[in-house]
């Protein structure tokens, strides 16, 4: 019972994930349009390995002091402006650490170390994954989420030819 409660579990966070990843990769793509980020995109792709690794550590020490000023407001009373700057926070640092890994993804992969990572970290995931999707509770989600989507998609298509 536990197990499944677990695995239940997962599988509702994994749907929120996947939702949240596809938006902000989206949203990484129309940032990089409307900051006329492109040229900067192709050299950081072109970069030696070590300046990759800066660029995906960037993010991460960037948006560290934010997150302490959201402890900060939890200290000080202010318990739902700091639960919304940590989510904020988590938001973007997310946007900007997925973004600055796709586009430097082969040359992370040369030292040796992150590639074994990357590779064990990769592994255990896809075994998760598999685990959790193919639970009831995921499947039926899925299902859910894509009849919403259709009708979404089907109400706005409507509303454009018929407004």
């Amino acid at each position: 019972m536990t197990k499944k409660l677990l695995l239940s579990s997962l599988a509702l966070f994994l749907l929120v994930e996947e939702w949240l990843w596809d938006m902000l990769t989206a949203l990484g793509r129309r940032l990089t349009v409307w900051l006329h980020l492109a040229a900067f995109e192709r050299w950081l792709a072109r970069t030696t390995p070590k300046v990759a690794m800066a660029a995906l550590l960037l993010p991460v020490l960037l948006i560290l002091p934010v997150k302490f000023v959201g402890l900060l407001l939890f200290a000080h009373g202010r318990i739902v402006q700091g639960i919304g700057l940590l989510i904020a926070a988590k938001l973007f640092a997310t946007l900007l650490i997925s973004r600055m890994f796709a586009i430097t993804r082969p040359q992370l992969l040369t030292f040796a170390w992150f590639s074994r990572l990357y590779s064990t970290i990769t592994r255990w995931l896809t075994w998760a994954h598999g685990r959790i999707r193919a639970t009831w509770v995921y499947q039926q989600s899925t299902r859910l989420k894509q009849a919403a989507k259709a009708k979404l998609a089907a109400w706005l298509r409507d509303g454009r030819t018929h407004g």
